[in-house]
């Protein structure tokens, strides 16, 4: 019987294959996509994420990023992380090092949807195998969570995010956060010629439409459009709980509030390690716990960011805010590694 099932191939899934194949686990794999599988992200890792891995023993390169910066109009605020840096680096990059690193541990992938699922007092079953533990990292709207009654019903106003890379040298080696009235333009250095722009709002208009409450990001930008768009939403995604019987969430899966602070790879890296170490240890009902002692600083910080920029008059006052008391907003940004 296999050890572990993990439903979803991307850097949740596949980082939660590499767990279990590193502590002597079997792990399978079912993804439909085939690799490397891109999609809409900021694609800044912060420093605990490029820590996760390198433990892991996957190396992606990318760009160095010193720390991040708000941005207003001509207001800014600025944090240099402390003691290790960031890396800006593409999502199908990432993705490729970590499928390749799961590969070389032998971990096999299994082409197609995992479906149904059916549980037993010591197994579950579904995409035709059976294991003794199912991790579903199926993404931010996954079926796994949904067919188990896991999810519960989004809010009203949800928050959308769209990405385009421009050909352009990078500016600066910070991750930037344009903040407007409407929403935020988070820009990510990812090559030596390459940004990658992710706007995130409650608008459901068009790149192009949002991109334009930021003149000067737009000014920045002028080289040519290297990508198409892609986009995810709603963002935030709330969940009852993260396990069910013998299947675990992980990642996007596991609940979603938004992506402003840049901390969606981290969690997931982190989350998969939790989840495949209470199972290895044989003590899955701890996960739960570990889940929220993880993920508790990004969502405290993250919310309050939100709820201040809920108001259009409110959110005008993040970036001078930060600006005028520098200890705060590095504090803030420390938490973040």
């Amino acid at each position: 019987m296999i050890d572990v099932l993990v439903a979803g191939g991307g850097p949740a899934g596949l980082a939660a294959a590499i767990h279990a194949a590193l502590a002597g686990l079997e792990a399978v794999v079912v993804e439909p996509r085939t690799s490397p599988v891109d999609k809409a992200c900021g694609e800044g890792v912060m420093p605990g994420g490029v820590a996760a891995l390198r433990a892991l023993g996957v190396d992606v390169g990318g760009r160095e990023l010193r720390g991040i910066r708000y941005v207003d109009g001509t207001a800014f605020a600025e944090a240099s992380f402390r003691g290790r840096s960031g890396l800006g680096v593409r999502r199908t990059r990432l993705h490729s090092a970590l499928h390749q690193r799961a590969l070389d541990l032998g971990v096999r992938m299994l082409p197609g949807k995992v479906g149904a699922v059916h549980q037993s007092a010591d197994a579950v079953t579904a995409a035709g195998a059976t294991a003794r533990w199912l991790i579903a990292a199926d993404g931010l709207h996954s079926p796994v969570r949904r067919a188990l009654g896991l999810e519960l019903p989004n809010l009203p106003h949800g928050r959308y995010g769209l990405r385009r890379h421009y050909r352009v040298e990078p500016w600066t080696d910070f991750v930037e956060v344009h903040w407007s009235r409407h929403g935020e333009a988070y820009v990510t250095p990812v090559g030596d010629d390459l940004v990658g722009v992710a706007v995130l709002s409650r608008s459901r208009r068009g790149f192009d439409e949002h991109l334009a409450a930021f003149p000067a990001l737009t000014a920045s930008l002028r080289g040519t459009a290297a990508t198409a768009v892609r986009g995810a939403g709603p963002l935030r995604q709330r969940v009852r709980r993260r396990t069910a019987g013998r299947v675990l969430l992980v990642g996007d899966a596991a609940g979603y509030l938004d992506a402003l602070t840049g901390e969606g790879i981290a969690l997931a890296l982190a989350t998969a390690g939790a989840a495949v170490r209470c199972l290895a240890a044989g003590r899955p009902d701890e996960y739960e716990r570990a889940w929220t002692r993880l993920t508790r600083r990004h969502r405290l910080l993250t919310g309050a960011l939100l709820a201040a920029g809920r108001r259009p008059g409110t959110a005008r006052l993040i970036v001078p805010a930060a600006s005028r008391m520098p200890p705060v907003f590095s504090a803030a940004v420390h938490a973040l590694q």
